[in-house]
């Protein structure tokens, strides 16, 4: 197939790239780079089946040649770059989700939106299943990434059910791995960071809060398993492990072999309590479950950041 995806230089997407590579199709990867790099796709320049188009897709941009599939994956992501980058972020999660759904639709392609586990706010039921609806703050600082979100998988449903396009919706839970940015403001990347540096690791509140992390290649074989579905409503991809962020942080510390104390601040705005997916869908429906240990995941996370 010949797929385009949106925020190709970005964590996920350049991982994605890789991915769809592999499996033998042609890649068009476009982005702006507000938040994505190319260094995450430097590896990918010369492929004969690879390009990188220097694009915003809230707007119009050039495009020849046919389509198959269209991933849409561009996004601020973290804090630090939503909050930055407030307007964009809402933008993409609105224009640049019409425009691509547009653009699906002209070519008979199939469409994939990656959504968040942010949909689910603060949540009250846990884990989470697919069915939940949420407990969003709508105009709380985070509600820029999480309104867009919610937004374009109502857009996206529009489109299945009014046109007939060919849908999937991913809400992906926690992720990490190589090709994070460090000073994203994401709990893995700051305590990595702090860790190899010698600083404090900041823990918020008194860091029972728990999350659940998925390494990146575990994830982006969900994608793809999730691509070649049929299925048009929400499927979660995450890893069902919980840990509380205390616990994350000794064990990043551990690992490190650093000597770095913790250090505890306020919790911020709407910072939810608990966070792991219920991914009973995604097992009967994929045949899809996290592979990589998290201490396997880190280790190689640690050895990419040093």
């Amino acid at each position: 197939m010949r797929i385009l995806v949106s925020g190709g230089a970005g964590f996920v997407p350049s991982h994605m790239c890789d991915r769809l590579l592999q499996e033998g199709h042609e890649v068009v990867a476009v982005d702006n780079f507000k938040t994505g790099r190319r260094q995450n796709v430097a590896h990918l320049e010369g492929h004969p089946r690879f390009r990188l188009l220097q694009a915003d897709v809230t707007g119009p941009f050039p495009l020849e040649g046919r389509l198959d599939y269209v991933l849409h994956l561009a996004s601020p992501a973290s804090p630090v770059d939503y909050l930055n980058f407030p307007i964009e972020t809402m933008m993409v999660g609105s224009l640049g989700t019409k425009n691509l759904l547009d653009l699906a639709l002209a070519h008979n392609a199939g469409f994939l939106f990656s959504s968040t586990s942010e949909c689910y706010g603060d949540p009250t039921e846990h884990p989470q299943k697919e069915s939940y609806w949420g407990n969003v703050n709508p105009v709380g600082l985070r509600s820029v990434y999480d309104e867009a979100k919610r937004f374009s998988e109502a857009l996206t449903m529009a489109y299945h059910r009014k046109h007939g396009l060919r849908t999937r919706l991913a809400r992906i839970f926690n992720t990490y791995g190589p090709r994070m940015k460090l000073n994203d403001g994401r709990v893995v990347p700051q305590f990595l960071d702090q860790a190899l540096r010698g600083q404090p690791l900041t823990v918020y509140g008194d860091g029972s809060q728990t999350r659940s992390f998925c390494y990146v290649s575990d994830l982006v074989d969900g994608l793809y398993r999730l691509m070649h579905s049929e299925e048009p409503f929400p499927v979660n991809l995450g890893n069902p492990n919980e840990i509380t962020i205390l616990e994350f942080a000794q064990r990043i510390l551990r690992l490190t072999g650093a000597s770095s104390s913790i250090e505890y601040r306020a919790l911020p705005e709407d910072d939810p309590k608990q966070r792991q997916p219920d991914i009973t869908k995604a097992r009967t429906l994929l045949g899809w479950e996290p592979q990589v240990p998290l201490e396997d995941g880190l280790r190689r996370t640690i050895e990419y950041f040093s």
